[in-house]
């Protein structure tokens, strides 16, 4: 008996003229094509002579099985799906179903992924040019996926300013779902962002609605559409949706000159290397903002800005503030020497975004395991210590002195700063919190050059 095959084909949106030249020759190949209802009918024309197994919405895994089982009877199938059967599509499942089953790469069954044009690409197409810059796809199906999975996609790709891609966006039974991504969205994103809304592009009932953020979930949609909701650059034209590739950022136009302080074939000045010392000229124009403020203002973790300040050289520093870098395990030695620091404010931030605050006596601090306790007669707060991965020293002139302990993400657990009294920092804390600054903080270039020794002595 023959060898059987397994062509997974992803014929595009629908329309023949869409198909890649492999896909169509990959169904006239096969003996058996597999596929939903809707997919079968969208490539009818092209199964003469061929079984035929239809199957139901629901019948995903069904159709692997089916799959597999007429790939064992020595038979070449077409599993087909329309858009990228990759992408939401059945090569996923498919794989799980044979690598459950025992296959193998080197199995006498072969498979092949055949890509065609997905969803989010045919539906860009008919708008304009929405993905040029970065962009990623989200389905709001919680069919399969948590809901508070989803939403935290959601959350991340408007704090990223991606341009997002909807798929499954509402059906008959799921009609909140929609309602519930803009929501979040906006909490991102300017009203007005432009959102196109496709329905069954390049087949025979096509509809297109532009509109915008605040008004997408009033508009007709379904589960054959697909939702582009732009980024924050992103512009509507002349009937087009098109977000710029950024030539802006560097040049004054198209054609024009490249901007002062950029260089062409170079990276931006707020580039990987650069963008630190974007944050220390921001400070030097802005020298009473607040740390918390800046790392507002970039939408960044404090500990990226803080490490921003530490890198600063004389003739790049950041107004009068100077940082170090606190290694974790020194964190217990420097809570010891803050019990000299005098009255603190202490600031311990939750998981959840709140933010307790109390001034309290350093020498008042008990440790009880992993927990750190800060006291004063009226408040008592408890700080796991096993999310702090490392800390910063900050001093800035006569307006702040203190450390920021971290988690691994950059984002403060809690704060130690330094109390004024009649406008003025005690000497003794001062004294004391300054000696702790010289003992226990790592200025930048050092901790630069170890890690570069380690990468090096890595490779």
């Amino acid at each position: 008996m023959k060898a059987g095959k397994i062509l997974l084909v992803g014929f595009g949106p629908g329309a023949q003229a869409h198909m890649t030249y492999r896909a169509r020759e990959a169904i006239a190949e096969a003996e058996v094509v597999i596929g939903y209802s809707t997919y079968i009918k969208l490539v009818q024309e092209l199964l003469a002579g061929k079984e035929i197994i239809r199957k139901g919405m629901t019948e995903e895994i069904d159709r692997c099985v089916e799959a597999y089982e007429q790939a064992l009877l020595g038979k070449t199938v077409a599993l087909i799906s329309s858009g990228d059967i990759g992408v939401y599509g059945m090569a996923g499942p498919t794989y799980e179903v044979l690598l459950q089953a025992g296959w193998t790469p080197d199995s006498d069954i072969t498979v092949e992924v055949i890509p065609g044009a997905t969803a989010l690409n045919a539906c860009a197409a008919l708008v304009g040019a929405p993905l040029t810059h970065d962009f990623c796809s989200i389905s709001l199906s919680d069919l399969l996926t948590p809901w508070p999975t989803i939403a935290k996609r959601l959350q991340a790709a408007a704090r990223g300013d991606f341009v997002v891609a909807l798929y499954n966006p509402k059906s008959g039974r799921r009609t909140g779902q929609i309602v519930e991504a803009q929501r979040i969205l906006l909490l991102h994103r300017r009203p007005e962002t432009p959102v196109a809304i496709v329905k069954s592009g390049y087949r025979r009932r096509q509809d297109i609605q532009m509109t915008t953020l605040a008004q997408m979930a009033d508009c007709d949609i379904g589960m054959l559409c697909t939702v582009l909701i732009g980024n924050s650059s992103t512009f509507v034209r002349e009937g087009l949706m098109i977000t710029p590739r950024g030539y802006a950022n560097k040049y004054d136009s198209l054609t024009g000159e490249t901007k002062n302080g950029e260089q062409a074939g170079s990276s931006l000045s707020m580039g990987l290397t650069g963008w630190h010392a974007c944050v220390r000229q921001y400070w030097r124009e802005n020298p009473v903002t607040s740390p918390r403020e800046v790392a507002a203002h970039f939408d960044g973790p404090l500990g990226e800005v803080l490490a921003a300040i530490a890198a600063a050289s004389p003739a790049d520093e950041a107004g009068d503030l100077a940082a170090r870098w606190l290694a974790l395990d020194q964190v217990d030695a420097v809570l010891n020497a803050a019990r000299d620091w005098g009255r603190l404010r202490a600031v311990v931030r939750s998981e959840t975004g709140a933010v307790a605050e109390l001034l309290l006596e350093a020498k008042y601090f008990s440790q009880r395991g992993d927990w750190l306790n800060l006291t004063n007669e009226h408040c008592h707060l408890h700080v796991d210590k096993n999310k702090i991965a490392s800390g910063w020293f900050l001093s800035q002139g006569d307006r702040q002195h203190g450390v920021y302990f971290v988690d691994g993400h950059g984002a403060v657990v809690f704060s130690l700063l330094l109390v004024k009294s009649a406008e003025t920092f005690d000497d003794a804390a001062l004294h004391a919190f300054r000696i702790a600054y010289d003992q226990f903080g790592q200025v930048m270039t050092a901790i630069q050059t170890v890690e570069t020794v380690k990468e090096s002595s890595d490779e």
